[in-house]
This record gives structure tokens, C-alpha cells and sequence, in this order.
């Protein structure tokens, strides 16, 4: 049995020696020395062994046990040894070496555009609402004072939701269903709330069927309300000519031209003075290419009708208000320093061009 356990050592140390990671480790770990390995098959002989036997043989097989477990440990701390310098060749790394910069993303231009106008006009007592950018033309067109015949309301101009099932256009509560046109669908569902006064601004997704380069089927606008029992167009002229000023540059003028919305009266188109030409209307005694005449447009805007008011449950006799509805993505073009000739290129998610803004 000593020869047997000094043989065991032997192999053990054979064994051992083409061990390199854990895996074969433990493989030879169970051989030698697990439940039914070879000493624990080695100690079952003890029980045929004498009394004085058992002394001696017990003596050398506690030795060869610890030659085992010392044998274990070596190479134990070979293995993790080896594991420590390979991670080490492979995960080595220069801190002396500049570092990379990780790719940052940022707002897309349009919506900058988005929170540089909120943030104007929130100035001016302006508090921001959200309204449905799928409604009915009820709140899209009739309580906006655009009879059923209107032109607005022609499928080649506005999108209808048609239902699933019957493939007929979807209806509402409010009428047809509609991806909304423009953000004055919210004139009147601000005023039904019933908290007066209003100033609100209001940014959202329109819709129409249209593609060139001043126009996209989805865009956004922001739209203005201010309802209150005293409001004129000198406020409105006020509030416009703020915006264009704190926007485009203090050397921009605004001017209100007549002009028929079905919503507002009186109605206008608002002009901005051009950023090339300063509003005079030529360059060097050229005509300026951009406007031709020294006035950009901007937008709509006017007195809100008294039947919109009336669509609000509200009295024209005591309050008054004016509205304004602009595009964001056309407001943002005529931004000095933009250059941008074609809305589409902002909808392309060509990164080339979002980086630059």
C-alpha cells in the first residue's frame, strides 16, 4: 500500500504536468482526489490493515496527501499566474495615449428651431399646449369657420383616416377623422376649456399632400391664440415683430399685409424683412436673388373671427383675440446662416448634413 500511494504521487506529478487551465485541472482534481478517486480507493485498504499497520501506513498517506494538495496549489497558482499575464498582454492599454471622443448625438435642427421659439415666446406669457394630430373636421375645419365645400377638405389636399374594416373614411364624435392640416384645430379646443385669458403656443405635427421644395407631407407649425376681452392688432404687430427681432436678429422688421383666412378678420400674411438684402431689395444694384423685392413670408396671421369664438362657447361681444400659425421648418429656414434651399433635406436622415447644425 506504501508503494501504491508513493505511485499515486508519481502520477499525480505526470498528470499535473500538461495541465493548463482550470478545466483539465478539475478533470485530474476528480481522478486523484474526489469521492471516488484514487487515494480515497487507496484509503478503503486501511480497514483490512493492522492496528500497528494503520499507524504507519496512515502516517505516510496524511504526507502524501499533503504532497497532493501542495501539488494542487502550485499548480493552481500556475494557471492563475498564466491567466493574469495573458489578460494583461491583451487588455493592455496606453494611458498615456489621447482618447477618443465618443459619438454625441444632438438635438435635429428642427427641433432646436422648436425650443428656441418655445423659449421666445414663453417670454411673452405664452404657456405651451398640446392637441390632437389626429381630430375631427369638426376642430380642423367647421368650427374654424370653413364651410363643407371648402377646398381644404378635398381628399387631394388633406388626409382622411379610413377605417380598417370598411375602408370608408373613419368618423368621430367631431365628424371625419383627419391627420390635422394645421395646429388650428387647438384654437377651439382651448377655449372650450373655459380658462380665460389665453395666451398659448402651440407646437405640433401637420399634415398635407404636398412634396416640393418649400413643402413636406408632415411638418410642424406653432401656432399662437391669445384670447381675452381687450386684444388689437397693434398686440399682434407687438408680439410678431418681437419674435422676428429676437429670432431672426434685432435688424429685422415685420410688416402686416392683407390678406383672407377663414379663421381670422381682418387676416394677413406677415413679412419679414430679408437678411441679405436688409429689406432694400437689391445688393449692389442688383435685385436680391433670394426676395426680389426686400420682404420675405413668414406666415399668417389675424383677428380671430367672431364665429371661431363663438365655435369656443365664448361671446365675440366681450372677448376679442388674434391667432398666428407659422411652419417651424420654413421659419427656420429664413435663419440667417442656415442656407437651406429644399425643406425635404431635413426629413432624409442624411448624417452628413444633420452634423453640421
Amino acid at each position: 500500500m506504501k508503494d501504491e500511494l508513493e505511485k499515486l504521487v508519481v502520477d499525480l506529478t505526470a498528470a499535473l504536468s500538461s495541465v493548463h487551465d482550470t478545466a483539465a485541472l478539475e478533470v485530474v482534481r476528480v481522478e486523484y482526489v474526489g469521492r471516488k478517486g484514487r487515494l480515497a480507493e487507496l484509503m478503503k485498504g486501511l480497514a483490512a490493515l493492522s492496528v500497528d499497520e494503520k499507524k504507519v501506513i496512515g502516517q505516510i498517506a496524511n504526507s502524501v496527501k499533503a504532497r497532493v494538495e501542495a501539488e494542487f496549489a502550485r499548480v493552481e497558482k500556475m494557471i492563475a499566474d498564466a491567466d493574469v499575464k495573458a489578460r494583461m498582454t491583451r487588455e493592455w492599454l496606453d494611458v498615456t495615449l489621447p482618447g477618443a471622443a465618443p459619438s454625441v448625438g444632438h438635438l435635429h435642427l428642427v427641433s432646436q428651431a422648436i425650443e428656441d421659439i418655445t423659449d421666445i415666446f414663453r417670454r411673452l406669457g405664452f404657456v405651451r399646449a398640446r392637441h390632437p394630430e389626429i381630430d375631427g373636421d369638426y376642430y380642423a375645419f367647421e368650427a374654424l369657420n370653413m364651410p363643407k365645400d371648402h377646398p381644404a377638405r378635398d381628399e387631394w389636399e388633406t388626409f382622411f383616416i379610413r377605417d380598417s374594416h370598411s375602408a370608408e373614411v373613419m368618423q368621430g364624435q367631431k365628424g371625419k377623422m383627419v391627420l390635422t392640416p394645421h395646429t388650428s384645430n387647438g384654437q377651439v379646443r382651448e377655449m372650450e376649456k373655459g380658462v380665460l385669458p389665453i395666451r398659448m403656443i402651440s407646437i405640433g405635427k401637420c399634415y398635407r399632400r404636398q412634396s416640393t421644395a418649400r413643402h413636406s407631407p408632415m411638418f410642424h407649425q406653432f401656432e399662437g391664440l391669445v384670447i381675452d376681452k381687450k386684444s388689437s392688432v397693434t398686440e399682434l404687430k407687438g408680439v410678431c415683430e418681437y419674435f422676428a427681432k429676437s429670432y431672426f436678429g434685432a435688424d429685422r422688421t415685420t410688416r402686416l399685409r392683407p390678406y383672407h383666412f377663414r379663421f381670422t378678420e381682418p387676416s394677413f400674411e406677415l413679412d419679414i424683412s430679408c437678411g441679405i438684402c436688409k429689406g432694400v431689395g437689391s445688393v449692389g444694384g442688383v435685385k436680391c436673388k433670394l426676395c426680389k423685392e426686400g420682404w420675405l413670408e413668414l406666415g399668417g396671421a389675424g383677428m380671430v373671427h367672431p364665429n371661431v369664438i363663438k365655435a369656443g362657447g365664448l361671446d365675440p361681444d366681450v372677448y376679442a383675440g388674434f391667432a398666428f400659425g407659422w411652419g417651424v421648418e420654413r421659419t427656420m429656414m429664413m435663419r440667417a446662416g442656415v442656407n437651406i434651399d429644399d425643406i425635404r433635406i431635413l426629413y432624409r436622415n442624411d448624417l452628413r448634413f444633420i452634423r453640421q447644425f
